[in-house]
């Protein structure tokens, strides 16, 4: 089921029954928010790969660490302008589209803090003049985490339009997981303080480079991620598909005695399996 509520936070989002901790993401968020001041030079908005509970802690590779007591992100609502079956890529744009240059690039995690390979992530937006393309594609994708569950996204800062602060739409699944519907946040944006949706949980970190911008940020789903009985997972009995292995469109391979068509040609990781990918794989 889709998570399509605006994030509301109340009493027990900050206190639990055992004083749970309040992450030095969260305050520094709750911090950006309360000042107009910008961000030091070396600051920002906590990523949850920073390794350290104190400031100074570096980041290790190649597997990222979860920083001290994050929550999963937030979700928030889905909005009007969502189109499903958008495009499998990691780019919106062209040479030729108008708007600032900008890269959002970070990690999905579970709650256990390990990277989350072939995670979803459908992506949507406004166009530099805050505008949806309703009728085709436009500033529209998704794509799919690496194996060390990172991803990567080109496109543009998105126009405003009236009522919203600037925003970029996610929606966020862990295979075989829930969807996570939420929504993207710019520092420093004057419209942030009047937007009723804005929640600073959902800040990138962003900085400018060159003519255009970088963004930063990690997903922390709602996924458990405790071991199963073997770890890889071994495949189903009876089941063609395996990982390592390159599809083409139209292949046919069968998953837990189910029969499966290619949709797309892609190389199999594990996480990947047929009913997990809809875009990659449809039964029949």
């Amino acid at each position: 089921m889709d998570n399509a509520t605006p994030h509301e936070p109340n009493a027990s989002d900050e206190v639990s029954g055992d004083r749970r901790r309040i992450s030095r993401k969260g305050l520094l968020k709750a911090a950006i928010v309360a000042s107009a001041a910008p961000l030091l030079a070396g600051g920002g908005v906590a990523l949850a790969r920073d390794a350290a509970p104190s400031g100074g802690g570096a980041l290790l590779a190649p597997t990222p660490q979860c920083d001290d007591g994050d929550d999963t992100t937030p979700p928030q609502m889905e909005g009007p302008y969502f189109k499903p079956n958008s495009p499998r890529r990691t780019s919106l744009v062209t040479p030729g589209t108008p708007g600032v240059p900008l890269t959002v690039s970070g990690y999905v995690f579970g709650r256990a803090c390990r990277p989350i390979p072939g995670a979803l992530l459908d992506f949507w937006q406004a166009d530099t003049n805050g505008s949806y393309d309703m009728a085709q594609y436009g500033f529209r994708g998704h794509q799919f985490t690496g194996a060390d569950g990172s991803f990567s996204l080109t496109t543009i800062v998105p126009g405003l339009y009236p009522g919203r602060t600037r925003h970029i739409h996610v929606k966020a699944q862990a295979p075989g997981g829930r969807i996570l519907t939420t929504q993207l946040y710019f520092p420093g944006e004057p419209r942030n303080n009047t937007d009723a949706l804005f929640d600073p949980e959902l800040l990138m970190n962003v900085r400018s480079v060159g003519n255009g911008r970088q963004g930063t940020f990690d997903f922390v789903l709602d996924v458990a991620q405790t071991p199963g009985p073997t770890d890889p997972p071994t495949d189903p009995p009876g089941s063609t598909w395996t990982p390592g292995t390159s599809y083409s469109a139209g292949d046919r391979v069968t998953y837990g005695g189910v029969a499966y068509r290619c949709r797309q040609a892609h190389r199999s990781l594990t996480g990947w399996e047929p009913p997990n990918v809809p875009a990659l794989w449809e039964r029949g």
